[in-house]
């Protein structure tokens, strides 16, 4: 495994911590240690800082001056995006579907929408259910037609180019719990548009490390998340020449704890935000790693970890919060 083969374009503070959490971990009667990507630096931080060093190396590789992409209102990705072309100069235009059909004053115009705004990328939004990807090639068509070059990312980052940011951070993990002695059990991540936690299973498997990863759903239900998952690893060992290393059963997904829909917060959610706060003072995001956090709660307290010795990716987004203050607010 050779990644600086491809393309890249450093942009995140690496690597990111990897530490323990004894509050949090003395609640759940588990060993928990947390991996912090959401200190990667860009724009706040947050997972798809990673995705987007290979992303943005291979559209500066291809001389593109404009980054097009695409997420929900309250995107972590989408902000990451316009940061990273700010910093290099580059146009942004993306796409924001209205998801979660939320209409709130701080859901549509705070947190990850005021900062897209202000790294001055172009916005457009468009209705939930919106066919997104005929919606950004509809973006790149546009820029053509203004004499600019667009590269297209799809949402999340999440392509085989993108998930070499989480191949990388597999390294990294093995790398630092080597160093710290430390026999990881397993790895628990949200799991949404599938890049993150494919990247993880890609390279752990091209590794040849025997470290299984949990995907906890935000969104699909469990047959079309781990298929998802599994197309995009089996993608992305491919790009790396090891196609064959990655088998069905290394992708595992638990959606139980998506609750109404992506983007729609509940009861356990906040729960999951408060007691990591409260613990180790960890802040997490109502989207992704709070859904997260809520599933590895119930799992941990019905014995599920018992004896492991397990690593919470940290995927950031606490920007996504301030998007959600009306509703929080009542379930603290």
């Amino acid at each position: 495994m050779h990644l600086a083969r491809f393309p890249r374009v450093r942009l995140a503070h690496l690597p990111t911590p990897l530490e323990p959490a004894p509050r949090l971990s003395e609640a759940l009667g588990i060993d928990l240690w947390i991996k912090r990507d959401d200190c990667t630096g860009l724009a706040g931080g947050g997972n798809k800082t990673r995705k987007l060093e290979f992303l943005l190396g291979d559209a500066m590789e291809v001389g593109a001056d404009t980054l097009v992409t695409q997420g929900a209102v309250q995107s972590n990705h989408v902000r990451q995006t316009a940061a990273a072309a700010a910093s290099h100069g580059l146009k942004c235009e993306i796409i924001l579907e209205e998801r979660t059909g939320s209409t709130a004053p701080d859901y549509v115009g705070n947190g990850n929408v005021l900062l897209d705004r202000l790294f001055g990328a172009g916005v457009r939004r468009v209705p939930g259910g919106t066919d997104m990807t005929a919606e950004l090639e509809k973006t790149a068509e546009a820029v053509r037609a203004r004499g600019g070059k667009p590269y297209v990312i799809p949402g999340g980052g999440s392509n085989a180019v993108g998930a070499l940011g989480y191949v990388d951070c597999a390294r990294e993990i093995l790398v630092q719990a080597d160093e710290l002695d430390l026999a990881i059990s397993r790895i628990v991540t949200a799991t949404g548009s599938a890049g993150t936690h494919a990247g993880l299973v890609a390279g752990l498997a091209v590794m040849g490390a025997d470290i299984p990863v949990l995907g906890i759903g935000v969104r699909a239900p469990q047959e079309k998340q781990e298929a998802a998952v599994l197309k995009l690893a089996k993608e992305t060992a491919s790009l790396l020449g090891h196609a064959d290393r990655v088998r069905d059963e290394m992708v595992v997904a638990d959606c139980g704890y998506v609750g109404a829909g992506y983007g729609l917060i509940d009861q356990g959610v906040a729960d999951a935000l408060t007691l990591a706060a409260r613990t180790d003072g960890l802040v997490l995001d109502p989207v992704y790693t709070g859904k997260a956090m809520k599933g590895l709660i119930a799992l941990a307290r019905a014995g599920r970890f018992a004896g492991e010795t397990v690593v919470f990716l940290h995927t950031g987004g606490a920007q996504g919060l301030f998007g959600y203050q009306g509703e929080l607010e009542s379930m603290f």
